[in-house]
């Protein structure tokens, strides 16, 4: 049964018009922007190019060249034995890079970049190669991966995958659905391995896919009912844990292959070795693999002689040789190396480099020689706050869950303040959405229902606070501080902040301070440690936080993580963990124990509550066949985030966010070559990775060795 995921690249409307003019106003005031270089420049036009238009990608999978090409370093391996010739490392149908914008590039030479910490967080998000399907043009479109081709059945409750014939790991062992049936058995439905079936493998209603392979290149997804959109989930993200891990490699370490395995704790020293960042002598799909790893100081990756992916001339990707992320904690010496000229690419949402830091640059632009982007961060919120709707102080949680209170706290917060102050009037102000350039809000009718949810509590009316939060019964004590409905204690919210905060939320949380408590709630700011913040906030111990934003989509469902909670790092902690652990042997157990003192922490959503809905919603969505049908579902749930809401409480939606790249380093997208603008802050459509920085070459690389 064929299924259209795409759709036309939309028209420019008001919200891009209105983007539009206040990054005019940002270009103006820094004279920073760059729009960089034209299509072809430093090399030679695009293969196949008609130079009508350098926007967005190719919607069809683009024919492969019939002459490749590769690396003359892995020529010079193959003429020496070292390695197979080209056409023996790579499918028999590569994928060739889509992209409008790349031109025909040049081998060889280094690219420095950043990261705060060695891990492979943020190397992962530059690398697209493990992911089954891809996301194309802004969200809008899917296309294929190392899944070549895909088809359901009718309903679609099954789904066949064929892999592309040929595909090989980064050591040149074969990829076969046993891969997949290795991370799926072994370790997903292996109840002593504490992985847990992603959403890509679990129906509507949280039920565990069945997955099969009937031959080395076929994968069957049996569901338990319909669930079409499975090539989306496929999509979503970088994979860096799930669908294929290298059982030849990592079988050593698991107990049903090696009988020699016999700790309890088997999979602690197993999943050590499935990252590929961390174990350089782990077999990876991506462009680039671990040359050196320096824990704490810099991760050396080196081009991966049998990647899958070409250009339109038939050039083996990478261009570049070789990737190297150095580690530097401290932001502002992130910053003073880039104002140096010690990094070559940067990605300013990992970094982070904002827009108040594009005058800077400017000012040292001889010294570092980059241009900069402004691409849009699709964000639906900038910096976010949200409340623990599942904190265990039982009155406080009573509060947090009225949702007139929430919606007080919303109305007392000046988001104009907050819009010139951290976001040099970019953006749109908002209560906190998903991103503006979610499939949902295509369309006149899909524009009406975004600015229902955007504006609904969006104005700055202090009055009206005032009014609400004395109808809570939190009455103003003599000393100008309200007190707990009903009690003498103070109303007192509590911020719980990382203390690594980056600027813009801490100018963002005094704002939140200051309003507030001019409307007489007691705000503490809680700086605290990084680590175990998490761990903290998953096991529902933590009042509120305002350190992250909410960018997600390209569509809500598919990204559902704040619109439904369906696991504990957002605005219902406990509710996400009893949704992860549906289906399976926990889920039914220590029923008869305090939620807070279950392990995890859990607690079911109780009948006709907003999450009781907004799952029953969710599950309707994720099984619903036609796409009409299903948008109409998330627009319903939408109303339940408006009426009971806001669940979480944004500032500035679609504000620029900044990349930078060294002015000789071509194929690096603006703003104006992607399709949407741009879609950088939404973990499910990961970038830089979706623009494949494969393609990026340098004009000369003997000047970059």
């Amino acid at each position: 049964m064929p299924h259209d995921f795409g759709g036309p690249v939309g028209k420019p409307n008001r919200r891009t018009v209105l983007y539009a003019s206040a990054l005019t106003a940002v270009t103006a005031l820094t004279g920073a922007c760059s729009s960089g270089t034209k299509s072809g420049e430093g090399g030679k036009p695009r293969a196949g190019s008609t130079g009508t238009s350098t926007k967005g990608s190719e919607r069809k999978p683009v024919p492969v060249p019939r002459k490749l090409r590769e690396s003359p370093a892995l020529a010079a391996q193959v003429k020496s034995g070292a390695l197979p010739p080209l056409k023996e490392r790579v499918p028999e149908k590569p994928y060739v890079i889509p992209h409008r914008w790349c031109s025909e590039g040049k081998y060889g030479g280094t690219m420095y970049a950043l990261t705060d910490a060695s891990d492979s967080g943020i190397i992962n998000e530059h690398m697209y190669g493990r992911s089954p399907l891809r996301w194309l043009n802004d969200g809008l479109d899917i296309g294929p991966g190392l899944v070549e081709s895909w088809e359901s059945d009718d309903d679609a409750s099954t789904w066949t995958l064929h892999l592309r014939r040929g595909l090989k790991w980064s050591d040149g062992q074969p990829l076969t659905a046993g891969d997949a049936l290795y991370w799926w058995e072994d370790l997903v439905v292996n109840d002593v391995h504490p992985a847990l079936p992603p959403d890509s493998g679990r129906s509507g209603s949280g039920t565990a896919m069945k997955l099969t392979a009937p031959d080395d290149l076929t994968l069957v997804l049996t569901f338990d009912s319909p669930t079409p959109l499975t090539p989306a989930l496929l999509a979503n993200g970088v994979d860096t844990g799930d669908w294929f891990l290298p059982k030849h490699y990592l079988k050593q370490w698991h107990p049903r292959y090696n009988k020699s395995v016999t700790a309890k704790n088997w999979f602690e020293k197993h999943d050590q070795h499935l990252n590929w960042v961390l174990d350089p002598k782990c077999p990876t799909l991506t462009g680039w693999r671990t040359k050196t790893y320096s824990e704490g100081r810099r991760v050396v990756l080196e081009r991966n002689p049998y990647y899958w992916c070409v250009d339109r001339s038939g050039a083996q990707l990478p261009y570049v040789d070789e990737l190297v992320f150095n580690v530097v904690q401290e932001p502002e010496v992130r910053k003073l190396q880039i104002q140096e000229g010690k990094v070559d690419y940067v990605h300013g949402a990992f970094v982070p480099i904002g827009l108040g830091d594009i005058s800077g640059m400017k000012q040292t632009q001889k010294r570092h020689n980059m241009n900069v982007y402004l691409w849009d961060s699709g964000s639906g919120t900038g910096s976010v706050f949200f409340f623990n709707y599942d904190y265990p102080e039982p009155k406080m949680r009573a509060l947090i869950r009225n949702p007139k209170f929430r919606q007080a706290l919303s109305f007392a917060f000046d988001r104009s303040e907050a819009q010139k102050a951290v976001y040099f009037n970019t953006g749109e102000k908002t209560t906190g959405t998903y991103s503006p350039k979610a499939q949902e809000y295509q369309g006149a009718q899909g524009e009406k229902v975004y600015h229902q949810w955007r504006d609904a509590y969006v104005r700055h009316d202090p009055e009206r606070a005032k009014r609400m939060l004395d109808e809570l019964g939190a009455k103003l004590g003599p000393d100008g501080k309200r007190r707990m409905p009903g009690g003498v204690d103070d109303l007192v919210v509590r911020i719980d902040v990382p203390a690594d905060v980056s600027d813009e939320h801490r100018k963002k949380n005094d704002l939140l301070k200051r309003d507030w408590e001019a409307v007489g709630v007691t705000v503490k700011i809680n700086p605290m440690a990084p680590e175990g913040f998490g761990d903290q906030w998953n096991n529902g111990r933590l009042m509120s936080q305002s350190s992250w934003e909410v960018g997600d989509g390209p569509d809500h469902i598919t990204g559902p993580w704040w619109f439904v909670p369906i696991e504990p790092a957002r605005w219902a902690p406990l509710h996400g963990q009893m949704w992860t652990l549906r289906g399976t042997a926990k889920e039914k157990q220590q029923l008869d124990v305090d939620p807070w003192k279950r392990t995890p922490p859990r607690v079911d959503a109780e009948p006709g509550s907003p999450i009781a809905r907004l799952w029953d919603g969710y599950a309707k969505a994720k099984g619903e066949v036609d796409g009409v049908a299903r948008t109409k579902i998330v627009w319903d749930m939408i109303k339940i985030h408006i009426q009971d809401g806001p669940f979480f409480m944004g500032t500035v939606a679609n504000y620029p966010q900044v990349t930078m790249s060294k002015r000789d380093l071509h194929n690096v997208p603006t703003r104006e070559q992607l399709a949407q603008g741009g879609m950088v802050n939404t973990w499910a459509h990961p970038t830089p990775a979706v623009y494949d920085p494969e393609v990026y070459y340098w004009e000369d690389p003997a000047k970059h060795t």
